[in-house]
């Protein structure tokens, strides 16, 4: 057994070197301590140049040194928000807003001309596409609509175009209830050469179909065209007008000729940009023929190096029709186009 030091006696002390060494351990440690709240006092109260010094709070110096580890950034300045929905880059400029102009008809009337013709303004800018809300998509909603359209200043006009909507029975009112100030357009074409067209561009989709004189014709011998053939119904423009005008004011509708559309772009385009209230910019110096599609196209903008024209679908050449199922069709649509000039007040001359 190991010997109980006598009573009264002092316990042992540790020898010389072992207290050195301890004390040199302390020393060492306090001047860690010292420097790492030294190094964070000075991050966290100097801060830039340009910005005003913050006072930081006093802290331990092992608490210090604890947060200096943890944060990089000085403590008088707040971190930056990240951007909403983690998107990256600055917002784009403009609001997207629902139309104030429609091109709503005809089909195969020269609107796609018209469209690409007055974007060319800069206080003017067009969806691309079809919707086709007001006859199609209108159960989806305004906010769906407006989804669609191009990002706009106060000072622009949004517009779009669908050429359905002049022969949708739904769609004056729909617009109506939309905006009641909303300017339409409609591109009118003769109605013969504009029903030839309309079957030319389906035949190069579905060539298996009957024949123009075919659908045309209920009785031939009798000359009972068939209204319902979709291609011959759009051309009764004065029956379509109509349902229009239980909503809108002839003021509140403008009527391009798509046949001066081709002889004379400038002059017709000038009269849209009059209609829609913005400065005549879309003139002569826009515009040259191209004979081998046999319409005006867009000259080369300073933004582009390159002249703009329809796409391969437009300027197709007609299939050949009877020039006897031709006077028939003429025949048929003559009250048709005359009660259409008295009422928007213009002969465009298709007889």
């Amino acid at each position: 057994m190991a010997r109980r030091a006598p009573s009264g006696r002092a316990p042992a002390v540790a020898p010389a070197p072992s207290r050195r060494l301890a004390g040199r351990v302390l020393v060492l440690f306090t001047l860690s301590l010292s420097c790492s709240y030294l190094c964070y006092s000075l991050l966290c109260c100097c801060g830039s140049p340009a910005a005003p010094r913050a006072r930081c709070p006093p802290a331990r110096a092992a608490a210090a040194a604890k947060k200096l580890l943890q944060q990089s950034r000085p403590c008088g300045r707040a971190a930056p928000a990240p951007p909403a929905g983690g998107a990256p880059g600055p917002a784009r400029p403009g609001t997207k807003r629902l139309p104030r102009a429609i091109v709503v008809g005809v089909k195969k009337g020269g609107t796609r001309a018209v469209l690409e013709f007055i974007r060319v303004h800069p206080e003017v800018r067009a969806l691309g596409t079809e919707p086709h809300f007001f006859d199609r998509n209108y159960h989806r909603g305004l906010e769906w609509y407006r989804s669609l359209m191009p990002r706009t200043l106060d000072s622009q006009i949004t517009v779009e175009k669908t050429p359905s909507y002049f022969v949708t029975k739904e769609a004056p009112r729909r617009i109506f209830n939309m905006s009641r100030d909303t300017k339409l357009i409609v591109v009118v074409r003769n109605p013969v050469t504009r029903a030839i067209s309309d079957y030319t561009q389906t035949l190069s989709k579905k060539p298996d179909i009957p024949t123009f004189e075919g659908l045309t014709f209920r009785n031939r011998s009798l000359g009972l065209v068939d209204t319902s053939w979709n291609a011959i119904r759009i051309g009764m423009y004065a029956v379509h007008l109509q349902g229009w005008l239980q909503y809108f004011p002839l003021s509140q509708i403008h009527f391009v000729s798509g046949e001066k559309l081709i002889t004379d772009p400038a002059g017709e385009m000038g009269k849209v940009q009059d209609f829609l209230g913005i400065k005549r910019v879309i003139t002569d110096k826009h515009f040259y023929f191209n004979k081998t599609k046999g319409f005006p196209c867009l000259k080369k903008s300073e933004s582009s190096g390159l002249p703009r024209c329809l796409g391969k679908s437009k300027g197709r050449t007609h299939v050949q029709i009877d020039p006897e199922v031709i006077e028939q069709l003429r025949d048929f649509y003559r009250p048709y186009n005359i009660k259409f000039y008295e009422t928007v007040g213009q002969d465009f001359r298709w007889e």
